[in-house]
């Protein structure tokens, strides 16, 4: 099977889904979870620094992980995969859904508009506790993290920590997507985090062909009609090129 043989999938398809992972933004230098925990950070365990009950026990160390990671982020740049996608959308509206369980928001920065991001973005805060009247009212005071002045509620980082549920709105919007496509391009994931991996069997299981494409085995190449070995910024410009 040859690129091009991909391309025409692409080209007969009315509805394109693309689930990306985070071998998407690998070529961008984007350092994983792991590679963020080094030096100080080395000591701490995930539980530590990416779970609820690790920043309700020290607010202050968990935020200023995150600044550290958010401060690494500013340093990378969105790769060729990243534009084609944006690219590919701009040419074709409302042909292709981009969901990513990739918090950088490189797709973002790319230009891709209306990004399923099932993990959030690491660039966002949200509300620790269901946000009162008060915390809206008002900007919260500086801090670390940053907090409600009158109800003291905090900020915290606007992603999925360990444990809790994605995003309900955007799993199903996720889901729907991949129930009506006709070609989905599973991009750069190991198949292995769940919800998100089962996309690709949904987009299956309704019909859609399916082609994974990642430098290394994954999960998911036995649900693929295709396997293409290479890397999104090497494979995603020639197949989304019309």
């Amino acid at each position: 099977m040859t690129l091009d043989a991909v391309r025409g999938w692409i080209a007969a398809a009315d509805r394109v889904a693309v689930l990306t992972g985070a071998g998407m933004s690998a070529e961008s230098g984007v350092p994983t979870f792991r590679d963020a925990q080094t030096g100080l950070w080395a000591r701490f365990r995930p539980e530590d620094l990416a779970t609820e009950a690790g920043f309700r026990a020290d607010p202050q160390r968990v935020w200023d992980w995150y600044a550290q990671r958010r401060e690494a982020m500013r340093h990378v740049v969105p790769n060729a995969g990243h534009l084609a996608l944006a690219d590919y959308a701009r040419r074709h509206p409302g042909r292709l859904t981009l969901v990513t369980q990739n918090v950088d928001g490189l797709h973002q920065r790319a230009g891709s508009e209306g990004v399923l991001a099932l993990h959030g973005n690491i660039v966002d805060d949200t509300w620790l506790e269901a946000p009162r009247a008060c915390c809206t009212a008002q900007a919260p005071l500086a801090g670390r993290p940053p907090r409600c002045p009158t109800c003291g509620n905090l900020r915290r980082p606007a992603v999925v920590w360990f444990g809790e549920m994605l995003p309900l709105a955007t799993l199903d919007a996720a889901e729907r997507a991949a129930e009506s496509c006709d070609l989905m391009l599973v991009v750069g994931t190991s198949g292995m985090v769940h919800p998100a991996a089962g996309l690709a069997q949904v987009a299956a299981d309704a019909g859609a062909r399916v082609v994974v494409l990642n430098p290394h085995p994954s999960e998911l190449d036995a649900v693929a009609d295709q396997v293409l070995r290479g890397t999104a910024a090497t494979l995603l410009p020639p197949l989304l090129a019309d």
